[in-house]
Formats: C-alpha cells, sequence, structure tokens
C-alpha cells in the first residue's frame, strides 16, 4: 500500500487502471476513490474522493456503481458532485524502449511507471497498459535512479560554506544537471559562526524543493581535522571538538547526517558519542591515526571513512614517526574492516584505475560509495577559486579537470559531477554497470539511512530518475516526479 497527499491510500497494484479520456468512473470494492484522466495527450490525471454513501460499492460493472455514477452531474466528460468531491492532480509519466538500471541487474525492453512523486510500477513493457500515460522515450538509452552525493560543497562558482540560499539554491542546481538529485551539503574548515549560519539554511532547504537536488541534511566535514590532515583546508580554524564548539552544532542534529572528526583527537571519543546520542552518523577523515586508535572509533560509533586515499596516514606516512615496528593506518584500517564504509572520488584524477580497483574488489559495492568532494569550480573555467567560503577560505585552482593548490603540488578537491564519476569508475574497473550505478545510488542512500525512500528503482520509492543515453551521458533529471527545467 503506498500513501500519497491528501492522505489518499491508492494500492499500487490498482493504480494503473486508468479511465479513458472522456469521463469514466470506478469505485474498487477494497477502496475508496477513482482515477480521471483529462485527455489522452497529458501526464495529469485526478484522484476521485467520492462521498460517503457511493464508497463502498461492489466492483464497478455492477448496476448499483453504474446508478450512482449517472446520479453525478457531468462537466468536462467527466462526472462529478461539486460540493461533495474533491480532486487532486498527479502527473504520471511511462518510462519505455531502454534499459532499466535496478540494484541487482539489468532491465532491457522495461518500463516505469509513475505517479506523481512515487514510482508506481517497475517491470517488462506491457502492451496492454494504458494509453493515455505521459510516454517518456528512453531511445535506447538507460534509465538511472538519481545519484546521491555524500560529500560535495559547491559548483557553478558557489560553495555551500558561502552561507546564503541563493549560493546554496547554485550548487544544488549544478550537481542536478549532473545527476545528482539528493546530497549532503558539505561544510569545510571555517569559523564557528559560519557553521552555524550553514546549519541555518540547511533547515530551512531541508525537505523543501530547491530547483535542483534535494538536500537530506548537512555533513559537518570540518573543523574537526588532525592539522598535519587538514589539505587544503584553511589552517586558522582547524581545531579540536569541545563541548563548547560542538553542543551548539547538535542543536541542529535533525538537519545533520553525518560529522566527521579525526579519532586521535583529544575530545573525539565524546563528540562521537554526543552525535550518535542524537542520531547523527559519524565518519574519520582527515586523520592520521593509528590502526587502533581507528578499532577504538568504531567502538564509539564512526562506522564511515571519508575519502579513501585522501588526507589519511598508512604504513609510509605512520612510518615518518615510528621507524619500527611498521603501523598500519586509517587507510589498512578501512579496508579491513567489514564495519566500515567509504568512498572514493572517482574523477580520473584523485586515484589512479589501480585504486579504484583495489577499493572495489576490498569493500564491494555494498561499503563503497562514489562521491564528487566538488567545489566551487565545477562547470566553470580553469583558474583560480576559493575553496570554502568567500570569506576565509583558501585559494586553489582548476586545472586538468581537478583542483590543486596553488604551488600544484596538492589535490584541492574535485570539480566534476556524479555522472563523470561513474562512468570513470565503469571504465577504469570493468564493474558491472548496475554495481557501479548503486554505489552512486543506493549504497549512498543506505549510508545515510535514506534507503526506504530513495536510490533504487522500486515500487513506492520516490521519483528520483535519471535518463541517459547509451554512454551514460545526461538527458533529462527527474526530482520527485518532476522534469527539471535548466
Amino acid at each position: 500500500m503506498a500513501v500519497y497527499p491528501g492522505s489518499i491510500e491508492l494500492p499500487v497494484t490498482e493504480s494503473l487502471n486508468l479511465a479513458p479520456a472522456g469521463g469514466w468512473c470506478r469505485h474498487p470494492h477494497k477502496h475508496r476513490g477513482s482515477l480521471f484522466q483529462d485527455s489522452v495527450s497529458t501526464s495529469r490525471v485526478r484522484y476521485f474522493s467520492p462521498p460517503a454513501e457511493i464508497s463502498s460499492h461492489s466492483p464497478p460493472s455492477s448496476p448499483a456503481c453504474l446508478a450512482d455514477c449517472e446520479k453525478l452531474p457531468e462537466k468536462d466528460g467527466r462526472r462529478f458532485r461539486s460540493d461533495r468531491v474533491k480532486f487532486i492532480e498527479y502527473t504520471m509519466f511511462r518510462f519505455l524502449n531502454g534499459t532499466i538500471v535496478l540494484p541487482d541487474r539489468l532491465l532491457p525492453d522495461g518500463e516505469v511507471v509513475t505517479l506523481d512523486d512515487r514510482i508506481q510500477h517497475v517491470g517488462s513493457a506491457d502492451l496492454r497498459a494504458p494509453s493515455g500515460l505521459a510516454i517518456i522515450d528512453l531511445e535506447g538509452g538507460y534509465l538511472l535512479p538519481g545519484f546521491v552525493d555524500l560529500h560535495v560543497h559547491g559548483g557553478s562558482n558557489a560553495d555551500f560554506m558561502d552561507c546564503t540560499e541563493k549560493a546554496f539554491r547554485t550548487v544544488l542546481a549544478a550537481h542536478a544537471r549532473h545527476g545528482t538529485t539528493s546530497c549532503t551539503p558539505t561544510t569545510t574548515v571555517a569559523r564557528h559562526d559560519q557553521h552555524l549560519q550553514f546549519l541555518q539554511i540547511v533547515r530551512g532547504l531541508r525537505n523543501q524543493h530547491t530547483g535542483g537536488a534535494k538536500v537530506l541534511g548537512a555533513h559537518i566535514y570540518g573543523p574537526y581535522f588532525a592539522a598535519e590532515a587538514r589539505g587544503c583546508h584553511p589552517a586558522g580554524t582547524v581545531r579540536p571538538p569541545t563541548p563548547a564548539d560542538y553542543e551548539p552544532y547538535l542543536a541542529f542534529a535533525s538537519e545533520i547526517r553525518n560529522a566527521t572528526v579525526a579519532p586521535e583527537l583529544p575530545g573525539a571519543a565524546e563528540f562521537v558519542r554526543a552525535c550518535r546520542a542524537r542520531g547523527v552518523r559519524c565518519n574519520a577523515g582527515h586523520s592520521h591515526a593509528t590502526f587502533e586508535q581507528m578499532e577504538q572509533a568504531i567502538g564509539w560509533g564512526v562506522t564511515h571513512v571519508d575519502h579513501l586515499f585522501c588526507a589519511m596516514s598508512d604504513r609510509a606516512r605512520l612510518r615518518q614517526s615510528q621507524t619500527y615496528p611498521m603501523r598500519a593506518g586509517v587507510m589498512e584500517a578501512t579496508l579491513y574492516f567489514d564495519e566500515l564504509t567509504t568512498e572514493v572520488i572517482a574523477d580520473g584524477q584523485h586515484l589512479s584505475a589501480a585504486l579504484l580497483k583495489l577499493a572495489y574488489k576490498v569493500k564491494g559495492p555494498d561499503r563503497l560509495a562514489l562521491v564528487t568532494d566538488a567545489m566551487r569550480a565545477l562547470d566553470m573555467p580553469d583558474g583560480e577559486y576559493i575553496f570554502g567560503p568567500l570569506d576565509g577560505g583558501e585559494s586553489v585552482r582548476k586545472v586538468n579537470n581537478v583542483g590543486v593548490t596553488l604551488d600544484g603540488k596538492s589535490l584541492a578537491s574535485g570539480v566534476t559531477g556524479m555522472d563523470h564519476a561513474v562512468r570513470t569508475f565503469l571504465s577504469a574497473t570493468g564493474a558491472p554497470l548496475h554495481e557501479v550505478v548503486r554505489m552512486a545510488s543506493l549504497t549512498p542512500a543506505k549510508i545515510a539511512g535514506v534507503d526506504a525512500e530513495i536510490g533504487s528503482i522500486a515500487s513506492g520509492k520516490r521519483a528520483d530518475l535519471l535518463v541517459t543515453d547509451s554512454e551514460l551521458n545526461i538527458r533529462a533529471v527527474y526530482i520527485d516526479g518532476r522534469k527539471l527545467i535548466h
């Protein structure tokens, strides 16, 4: 049973039983309501909620049902009682003539039918289905679930840490063009007041229509980094977690999906426990922790590790402070512990094909997500940009399709979208397409705890869908069943 706006319950199996244009009434004996199709050329349909005295009929072919239908006055080819009947409009689409990418397989020549913001039907194409639904021709391409990005900073010359609603909407629209339909806006190291302003905007936009990707909640990523592992983040505001600093953040706990900390910092254990007590998931990142410290962090409640292979300790790094015995670090712990999920920046610049293959083989598609880690230079020309807030951020450069520090010696965030990540990972690893897409959709949705609603093409889930060509280039983006217009 699927529940829709207006507290109307409509069984999924019944929802495709539409009326022909010109007026028709159906009173199913198992539930209240009827569907009216406005015309054979529209995707708009209306749900009919009848008066109580005619809502509990036997099947629609019965004389009693037909008699009651005749009692209703006709308007525009539809019979209804204007003072007793409620119409609610919905949008319906039927996606055909392509391959549906499911979590566990490809479905060639399949079809997907959506009703407003929900997926109603997934299966092989049915020639007997109603002809009046608006057809979306996949033209031999693919229908994918919308991508979910757990690590994203900016795009189109805006950064979430600019801390304005306009900047948020600009970034969300930019990433939607690359197939991201949901994301966790991600902070950078910044001042305390800037983080609070960021959280206020997340609160205002979460679960709202943004004109782009949906906001699932915040990712508090920085300021609690190891100073020597801060990467391109501003040095002046890196700090360890203290209750005085993080308790104001946790006042927004309902708006926060994930929070990152370097486990070796003083106060890290208390911070993780405070987050977990308020329902906030915890990551390890920008850390030079040892294997043993990572094991302890798992015990506190850390479940995820940010951008595998980047800004983290490994055997070679730790050997700089202790010659023998050689020790394992964050990288080795991430690969070893099945309890930990992780992510890779699959832009073709951060990591070689060999490292992507290693991550895929060891962690597998259910514990490895694709992320962009994109900054404001996404969809912008090469040149100098500010990473993080305009007030206090770090100057970096975009060159050769990646962000680098001004001296060119270190990486400084990504500049490509999720569609590029999917194509890059697929080409680099040779993994099955459905698994690569899962790593960009269902796996991150599970990590964020929202997989019951989004992340895969399945009946009852939100209609966040991508139409691509055969080369996985985005042709159309649907969020909550509505096509984005850019």
